[in-house]
Order: C-alpha cells, then sequence, then structure tokens
C-alpha cells in the first residue's frame, strides 16, 4: 500500500546506479561492504514507488566518459530514469565537442566533475575550462557542484564568470553536521554566499549521511531551515543521494524526514521542491 504523501508524482533528483565490476569506481572498494555491488533501476523502484516518486535523475560516480554512456544505457531502457548527469574532461581540447555530441541524447542534462575529490581546490577557476563551459551553457545543459564548504569561494567566483551556467550545489554543499556548533559557521556563511546568486541552486540531498548515528529530523531541521531561508523553495530540489543514502540511513527515512521538514511551507513549495525545481533547472 503506498503511504501518505503530499506531493504525486515527485522527482528524486539525486540519484546513483553502479555496477563494481566495470572497474572505474575508484573510491567504490570491497571496504565499502554496503556500498560494494550493483544497484540498479529495480532496487530503488520498490522505494520510490511507495514514495510517489515516478522519475529519478541519475548522476555520475566515476569520473569516466565510459561510464556517463552506461547511465545513458540504462536510461534508454527505463522510463524513471529522466536525466543522466554525467562526466566530461572539461580540460581537454575536444570537451566542446563531446558535449556536443552527448547533448544529442535527450537525457543527457549535464555534467558533474566531482569538484571535492580534486587536489586542486582551485581546480574550478582554472581559465581553460571556458569552451567546455560555453558549451554547456549553448546546449543548455547543466553543472553539479559536489563541494565542501572550502570550495565556495571559487564556486562563487565561477559562477559570477559563467552568469547563463545553471549550477546545483550537491547535497546542500555538505554541512559538517557531526561537527556541530563548531562546523556550522563557516558552512553557513559559505551558503549565504553562493545563494546571492540567481544561478546556483541547491539539492536538499546528503544530509543524512554528513550527520552522526542516530540522527532524526530534529537534527537536521537547523540546516534545513538555513538552506530555506538563503535559497528559498524556488531554488530547493529533493534528493535521496541513494544508494550512498543508506550508509546511514535508508530511502523511507530520508523520504518521510525531508516532508516533515518542509511540512509547514504551503502545497506549492511542496510542489517545487519535490518536483518542478528538479524539472525545470534539468529541463527534464
Amino acid at each position: 500500500m503506498k503511504r501518505q504523501i503530499f506531493v504525486e508524482d515527485a522527482v528524486d533528483s539525486h540519484v546513483h546506479y553502479w555496477d563494481p565490476g566495470r572497474g572505474d569506481y575508484d573510491w567504490l572498494t570491497p571496504a565499502l561492504e554496503q556500498l560494494y555491488r550493483v544497484f540498479g533501476p529495480s532496487d530503488l523502484a520498490p522505494l520510490r514507488e511507495a514514495a510517489g516518486i515516478t522519475r529519478t535523475v541519475l548522476v555520475q560516480a566515476a569520473p569516466t566518459v565510459d561510464e556517463t554512456h552506461y547511465l545513458l544505457d540504462l536510461a534508454r531502457v527505463d522510463n524513471s530514469i529522466a536525466g543522466v548527469v554525467g562526466w566530461v574532461p572539461m580540460l581537454q581540447d575536444d570537451a566542446p565537442e563531446l558535449i556536443a555530441k552527448l547533448a544529442t541524447h535527450s537525457k543527457f542534462k549535464g555534467v558533474r566533475p566531482m569538484l571535492h575529490d580534486l587536489p586542486d581546490d582551485q581546480w574550478i577557476a582554472n581559465p581553460d575550462l571556458r569552451p567546455a563551459v560555453e558549451a554547456l551553457i549553448e546546449h543548455d545543459l547543466s553543472f553539479d557542484a559536489l563541494i565542501f564548504h572550502r570550495h565556495a569561494p571559487a564556486v562563487e567566483a565561477f559562477a559570477k564568470r559563467f552568469p547563463g551556467l545553471r549550477i546545483v550545489i550537491d547535497h546542500g554543499g555538505k554541512p559538517p553536521i557531526r561537527e556541530g556548533v563548531s562546523g556550522w559557521q563557516d558552512w553557513a556563511d559559505a551558503i549565504e554566499r553562493l545563494a546571492a546568486l540567481p544561478n546556483v541552486h541547491t539539492k536538499l540531498s546528503g544530509l543524512a549521511t554528513e550527520a552522526g548515528a542516530g540522527w532524526d529530523s530534529a537534527t537536521l531541521e537547523r540546516y534545513v531551515q538555513h538552506l530555506l531561508k538563503t535559497f528559498g523553495p524556488e531554488r530547493i530540489m529533493w534528493g535521496s543521494d541513494w544508494p550512498v543514502l543508506t550508509i546511514n540511513g535508508d530511502y523511507t527515512r530520508w523520504f518521510d524526514s525531508a516532508q516533515t521538514l518542509l511540512g509547514s511551507l504551503t502545497a506549492t513549495h511542496r510542489n517545487r521542491i519535490f518536483k518542478l525545481n528538479a524539472v525545470e533547472f534539468y529541463r527534464l
């Protein structure tokens, strides 16, 4: 039986599917026993259907073009996958041509360079990124920024340099929830500066992963309220970050918590966060 929900045909803006046997997930090792197996659409289907979620945005988990094609192949045969955020070598000379080719696939919606894994926190400031970014803008594609708050100044400058590029901050900028009060201010200030830029959006996702074991809605409330205060309900989209979510939570628990945390919003605003913002941002 479907549980009571307050948005029909919702969209999950941040899902991963992978197969460790493909061999290009450097971070995904057997030590991550809970995640080290194949995760695909059939695994998520009963969870998202119970939540009333009909569409997902599939996000890259390996910094390879091969994985991008793997995700697009999944999207070709599964209608629940409404969009794919892939990876491209943005500093290579042929990046604009590769972006143009990928853009011919109707479900290719943007790129993510996994900024928080790069050794250079200023990588995004490289002027040689311009041709690739201009290609993204030309083909109406978006940019997922996977960052910690220390990356915020570089991302802020990047967003100002390319005001025509739609940018979304994954996982609310990964707030240091486990650090408590000591980690709050730097993250909160970074979010406020990023949210001041009209082309920057954020995802209400990944918070459970950043929280300690035993988290509940009260644990996350301060962070969710700050995201609402700064970005407003017009530039926030809900996402699960499944199956990474399973390290410190589960799909139903996070979905129900998000509904609780956003329960005081108007129906219009809840509809934006759980559906329309993702539809509009990713051109689903």
